[in-house]
């Protein structure tokens, strides 16, 4: 046995005089030294990765049997989920790990934006934090279009249409895009391009660099509170554990764990989310000359969709579809300068005022509302109803500067506490 460690001792020096394995193992594990007082909204930047390891195994085995042609692409859906050993159950993994994927970016945006991770020193993870968020709404509109059903088909072409709402070069940008005049298997063909090779290299550089960000100047915690401020004799954090091996099995795999077994109910019983997962017009295949009864997105696309149908009026000599995609396209862009629009001198909501948790309350329900009236057709009321959550959502971001100036805060503690 000692010669056994001694030989692995050896291999690892030889190594590491090439390759840093050791030091970085180290630096962002077992040395790697977080708050000690982490709570259950902390698992989710786990999750994630969890679900991205997932998407992309599945990818690679779906793509095997994968034909991407407008004449063969839903047929060989048909041919995974019936004669493909497992086919099946691949198939479900990847289009339920696309909703859990949205589920765990939103809750985990969520924590930051309770317990103020944007803000200095951690601007950078936040935008390093969008951009991923970005790339995955990119990442899902692509794979959204490879099963060639109909609503898949009607869904891109709509989404795709929004281009030739710019003025000029909008119906040029749409031919571009789609590499022919009409949605076609030309259009397929690179959409899937990019969903298997592009978008996935770009996601993956994402978070690497998110990563990076985070281990170099530290995790933030519910309280707000910097751990490097209080050190003991040996220059460790007196607030800090090792990430590993206290928060990785301690921590993070009862909640991978505990993931699994809820991913696995829904994927088993319940894979087509009662039409929000896979649209019930998906398991017919792309028609042009049948529209769906309803053309709505995935349910993680609703709030922006409601935002960019909520705009029914021009202005300035430009149409309401156009200010509809500014909307859009500023709800999405926004989220990057929350870093420099919150003024409050503390961190976590924990300590602001009421101002701040009025404000982040009304946006996380205004937010639920836009995503629902997505999925319904329009109406008068439900139009008025998304044009005052548009204003609320907005008016978060916006009003932020001002109201986390104002407000009154409560002290912070020197220390971490656990609650």
């Amino acid at each position: 046995m000692a010669s056994i460690e001694q030989s692995f001792k050896e291999i690892m020096e030889w190594v590491d005089d090439r390759l840093p394995v050791t030091e970085t193992y180290e630096k962002h594990m077992s040395k790697y030294w977080a708050p000690k007082n982490f709570n259950i909204w902390y698992i989710f930047g786990v999750l994630a990765f969890v679900v991205l390891v997932n998407q992309l195994l599945t990818g690679i085995w779906l793509t095997m049997s994968y034909v991407p042609t407008g004449e063969g692409a839903f047929a060989s859906v048909e041919y995974i989920m019936r004669d493909v050993e497992y086919g099946w159950m691949l198939r479900y993994m990847h289009s339920t790990g696309a909703s859990a994927f949205f589920v765990v970016v939103y809750l985990h945006m969520f924590r930051g934006l309770l317990y103020g991770s944007y803000q200095k020193p951690r601007e950078l993870i936040w935008v390093f934090g969008m951009l991923i968020y970005l790339a995955l709404m990119a990442e899902g509109f692509f794979g959204y279009l490879l099963p060639w059903g109909n609503m898949s088909y009607w869904g891109a072409q709509v989404i795709v249409s929004l281009a030739g709402a710019i003025p000029v070069v909008g119906d040029d940008l749409m031919v571009w895009v789609r590499g022919d005049f009409n949605m076609s298997g030309v259009t397929l063909n690179r959409f899937f391009a990019l969903h298997v090779v592009l978008v996935p290299i770009v996601l993956l550089v994402l978070v690497v660099l998110h990563i990076l960000a985070l281990h170099e100047v530290g995790s933030n915690n519910p309280d707000g509170v910097d751990i490097k401020k209080h050190l003991d004799e040996n220059g460790r954090p007196l607030d800090g554990i090792q990430f590993h091996p206290y928060y990785t099995i301690g921590h993070d795999l009862p909640a991978i764990v505990l993931f699994l077994f809820i991913f696995c109910a829904v994927m088993f019983f319940y894979p087509d989310g009662g039409g929000y997962f896979i649209e019930h017009p998906n398991y017919e295949p792309a028609d042009p000359l049948k529209t769906p009864e309803l053309i709505a997105p995935v349910w993680y696309y609703t709030p922006f969709y409601s935002m960019l149908r909520a705009a029914t009026f021009p202005l300035l000599g430009m149409t309401a579809k156009f200010w509809g995609l500014v909307v859009m396209a500023g709800a999405i862009a926004i989220l990057f300068v929350v870093p420099w629009l919150d003024r409050s001198p503390v961190k976590s909501m924990r300590y602001k005022g009421w101002g701040s948790k009025i404000s982040l309350t009304l946006f996380i329900i205004s937010f639920f509302i836009l995503g629902y009236l997505g999925t319904v057709h329009p109406t008068p009321g439900r139009t008025l109803l998304a044009q005052i959550c548009t204003a609320i959502y907005f008016g978060f971001f916006l009003l932020m500067p001002w109201y986390t100036s104002v407000e009154k805060t409560k002290p912070v503690p020197d220390r971490v506490t656990i609650k």
